[in-house]
Formats: structure tokens, C-alpha cells, sequence
């Protein structure tokens, strides 16, 4: 008879107990399996959610998710269309968070530094550098900041905002190439200790991937990360792309618009890299890391499979998973309950793991 771990055992004795279950344990080396059919369902808005937070998700998906540009020029001219278009929302945001902003260079790469009303005690020697998000080809420019004000304002710290180049101007890998110019120039500015990364999607990746350059090039790590719905893998694996496809009502499907994004950047690279695709790389060593997601989130298993590979690593690792929400909605609006309590959590992490 073979003798099970205790681990395995307690499987197995759970697996037999349930009547509906009452079978022998399956076999883990027998590929192919048979995928879930899921009939069709309509999925209604959720009510365990604020009112604010009902109306973006009755909202239909995202126009064009599926008709992504097809040339460098196309993607140039959304890239500016959509700077165009959020614009006055990132102005009425900064004015409603009494944050100032102001435009410059870190050893040739563009910035926005954002400052609060006010530095909140223990800050005053912390520093935090935000990388955008936008699938690695939208976002430029002061299209890049609500993220970096909301944390600026909600956590009270300085924030540097990299507006990295994208394509068609640069491709892979340009944006990791400029986040790493700031990342050096922001370790000696703050002892690396003091200074946090974050970032969503595109940017959730780079500030992963930033950790991974990090270590390749011998560089100290910084006091902690925090990563939002992460394109952690840009392979398009993990089962909430299968779970959440057409729920999702920003992303969408692995069809849309951000896959054909990341190919863009890519300009041929593997997809697999784990400069592209940093869920593939060594990540022992890392400094405490925050992931955020949501229930609806293309980008769950991403984002899980990121913190699942922490944890198992020991590294200090926390997740929250918001209810409803498709991918980076926390990262809309201020007036949203659920932004600001996202970013509360975010803030509070940072002042528990940063040095001061």
C-alpha cells in the first residue's frame, strides 16, 4: 500500500468523503482534459458595490477593444486621441486632490513630479516612482498621471510620474529602459529603502520587471512594490482569460486591443521573456510587494499567479481583490468609494514596509 503524505492524504480523504466526489483521485499526468462548457448567462450588475462603481460596470465594453490600429501611425494618432481625451478628467482630478505638477527630465528621460498639499509625516524622506500603464502604447504624457496623483494625495508622498517612451518612437526595451534611468537616479536621491514602485497594468509589468533589472544589474532593491492587475504574462495564460473574457468590460478578451498592444511593443521579442512577461522570472529577493486586482479582472490570474510565486518564495506579499471590478477600475476617478479605498490600503503598505 502506498503511504500518502499528510498533505496528499488529507486530499484524498477530502476528495473521498463527498458523496458527489465518492471517485478515485484523478490522475495529474493524464492530458488532455476536457474543457468546462459554461452555457451562456447574463451576468447581472453587481448591488455589493457603491453606486459610482455600478455605473462603470453596466457600461458597455470598451470601444475599438476589438479593432486594434494596424500601423505605427495608427497607433501614434489613439495614443494622441486618447491623451486629448483625458485630459480635462486628469486636470479636474488635480485640482480636486490639491496636488501640484510639474513637467521636467531625469538624466534625458521625461517626468512629472507630483507633490501634495502636504508631505504626511514619516514622508518627508520617502519617495515613490510610478510607472504608467496603457497596454505599453497609450498614456503618454499628463495622460500618465491619475495613478501617481492619487497615491501623491491619498498617501501623502512625493511621487515621480515616468512618462516612457513608447512605440513607434521606441520599442522593447525602451520603457524599461527609462523606468530604470528614474530607479537609479530616485535610489540616490532616497536611500533604496525609502523609495517604492508602483504601477498598473503595463505599468504593474515594468515595476516587476524593474525588480528584475534590478537584480541582473546588481542594483539595491527598493523598500517595496506595488503592482496593480499586472500584465504579468503576456502569453496570454491563466484561467480568468478564459473566466472573465467578455465580463471584463475594459480588456475584454485576449482578442482585443492590449494583446495586439504588447506584440507591438514587442517588435518580434518572445512574449515569453520575463522582461516582457515578468511572472517567468527570478523574483527571490524581492522587497515586499502590494497586488491589486478585481473579481471581473482579465488580468486575476495574472495577478495571482504573481503573489502565489511571492509567497512561495517567503517574500512579504499581500493581495486585494476588489468586488466587480474589471481590469484597473480603482485607477479611475477619486470620487469612486473603492478608489480611495484601494489606494488607502496601497498607502498604508508603503508606510509599513518603507524605511524611514
Amino acid at each position: 500500500m502506498v503511504k500518502l503524505k499528510p498533505v496528499m492524504a488529507f486530499v484524498a480523504a477530502a476528495w473521498l468523503a463527498t458523496p458527489a466526489l465518492a471517485q478515485p483521485l484523478p490522475s495529474p499526468v493524464t492530458p488532455p482534459l476536457a474543457p468546462r462548457d459554461v452555457p451562456a448567462r447574463s451576468i447581472p450588475v453587481p448591488t455589493t458595490v457603491s453606486p459610482q462603481l455600478q455605473l462603470i460596470i453596466a457600461a458597455p465594453l470598451r470601444p475599438g477593444w476589438n479593432t486594434p490600429p494596424t500601423t505605427p501611425e495608427g497607433w501614434k494618432q489613439l495614443a494622441e486621441t486618447t491623451r486629448a481625451t483625458a485630459l480635462p478628467n486628469v486636470n479636474a482630478m488635480r485640482d480636486r486632490l490639491k496636488v501640484t505638477v510639474e513637467a521636467g527630465t531625469i538624466d534625458g528621460v521625461r517626468v512629472y513630479t507630483v507633490t501634495p498639499e502636504k508631505i504626511a509625516a514619516g514622508n518627508e524622506n520617502r519617495l515613490l516612482v510610478q510607472i504608467h500603464g496603457g497596454c505599453y502604447v497609450l498614456n503618454p504624457a499628463e495622460a500618465a498621471l491619475p495613478e501617481a496623483m492619487l497615491i501623491a494625495a491619498i498617501g501623502g508622498y512625493k511621487v515621480i510620474a515616468v512618462d516612457y517612451r513608447m512605440p513607434p518612437e521606441a520599442y522593447f526595451p525602451a520603457a524599461l529602459d527609462d523606468a530604470m534611468t528614474v530607479y537609479k537616479a530616485a535610489i540616490k536621491m532616497q536611500a533604496p529603502g525609502r523609495v517604492g514602485l508602483i504601477g498598473t497594468s503595463a505599468g504593474g509589468a515594468l515595476v516587476l520587471e524593474m525588480g528584475l533589472r534590478a537584480k541582473l544589474e546588481n542594483l539595491p532593491m527598493v523598500g517595496a512594490i506595488a503592482s496593480g492587475t499586472p500584465m504579468s504574462d503576456s502569453t496570454k495564460t491563466g484561467d480568468s482569460f478564459q473566466t472573465n473574457a467578455m465580463l471584463d468590460n475594459v480588456l475584454v478578451s485576449t482578442e482585443g486591443f492590449c494583446d495586439a498592444a504588447a506584440a507591438f511593443y514587442a517588435k518580434g521579442h518572445p512574449l515569453a521573456d520575463p522582461l516582457i512577461s515578468p511572472v517567468y522570472g527570478d523574483m527571490s529577493g524581492f522587497p515586499p510587494t502590494i497586488l491589486t486586482s478585481g473579481t471581473r479582472d482579465l488580468l486575476l490570474s495574472n495577478t495571482v499567479r504573481v503573489h502565489r510565486k511571492l509567497r512561495n518564495l517567503g517574500i512579504d506579499s499581500f493581495l486585494q481583490v476588489y468586488e466587480g471590478q474589471s481590469h484597473a477600475y480603482y485607477g479611475r476617478d477619486d470620487r469612486i468609494p473603492e478608489t480611495q479605498e484601494a489606494f488607502k490600503e496601497i498607502a498604508l503598505f508603503f508606510n509599513t514596509r518603507l524605511a524611514k
